[in-house]
């Protein structure tokens, strides 16, 4: 059996961070937004375990959540780790815009699906948990409310389709560094009142931008070529700008100028839950 399916990525249309929790992570109140830029997985049937990736810039190695998401979902299910995975990377490492946490929650999906597990969404979100705090976000997609480290999702209505521009920098931001530089206190155990309609905010970019001065350059673009919304995506390196429609966004990223050397612009659509069950559910390929 061969089976195909596509990771897609996510944008924080909001993001606050309450505090540093006693377990070293941060305790966040955010909305994640899918939209359509997207990895591509191929899942086969195999006597090992095996991932090819079609970047060498990532490692393939036992350090790689799609292998540690296979091994995990073998340990829980009791089955033995075998199969064929190839990874086509679009969605750069360090980007915040999720990748590594889609890939994995496409390979529990897929993994599901070719070991004949038929796993509940609801048991492989805690096994996703396990991995990243992002993962079971991707299991669902579409709009919705991350509380916790992120992992406690709650779906949300799909927002009115938009068009993104993405701007992704030649460089990359690692998460914990940002965080760090944030030096957030110690969380008191208080939730955010904002609820689910939170604001637009991003508690992460002035770290991110005193690390990478020119994401602001990137953000204040954005704006001024007409953004509803210019924010960073979680801790960055990805910066995003959200327009009525493709046609909006794409003239947008026609006009921006002042971006770093070697900055890469994607023009793509917010997808909702149903646009991305159907591309991240596995679909057998000749």
């Amino acid at each position: 059996m061969r089976l195909v399916a596509e990771a897609f990525a996510k944008v924080n249309r909001s993001l606050l961070v309450l505090g540093r929790r006693p377990d070293g992570f941060h305790e966040l109140d955010t909305v994640f937004q899918a939209v359509g830029l997207t990895d591509r997985l191929v899942f086969e049937e195999s006597d090992a375990l095996t991932l090819r990736v079609d970047d060498p810039s990532v490692p393939a190695g036992p350090e790689n959540l799609v292998l540690r998401a296979a091994r995990l979902l073998a340990d829980e299910a009791g089955v033995k780790a075998r199969a064929a995975i190839d990874l086509e990377k679009r969605i750069p490492s360090g980007g915040g815009l999720g990748g590594g946490s889609s890939d994995a929650a496409v390979t529990l999906l897929g993994l599901s699906a070719l070991w004949g597990l038929d796993a509940p969404l609801e048991t492989l979100a805690e096994v996703g948990a396990g991995l990243g705090s992002d993962v079971p976000f991707f299991l669902f997609g579409g709009t919705a409310h991350g509380t916790g480290r992120g992992e406690r999702i709650a779906p949300l209505p799909d927002m009115p389709a938009k068009g993104v521009v993405l701007v992704m920098p030649p460089f990359p931001a690692a998460t914990p560094e940002v965080f760090r530089r944030l030096g957030a206190p110690a969380w008191d155990g208080r939730r955010s009142d904002a609820g689910r309609d939170l604001p637009d905010r991003n508690d992460l970019e002035p770290a991110a931008e005193a690390l990478f001065p020119p994401l602001r350059a990137v953000r204040e673009a954005l704006a001024n070529a007409g953004a509803e919304q210019a924010r960073l995506s979680g801790s960055g390196s990805t910066v995003f700008g959200l327009f009525p429609d493709l046609a909006a966004a794409a003239e947008a990223a026609r006009r921006l100028d002042g971006l770093p050397v070697g900055s890469a612009i994607r023009v793509v659509p917010t997808w909702t839950r149903e646009e991305c069950r159907s591309r991240s559910g596995p679909r057998r390929s000749e």
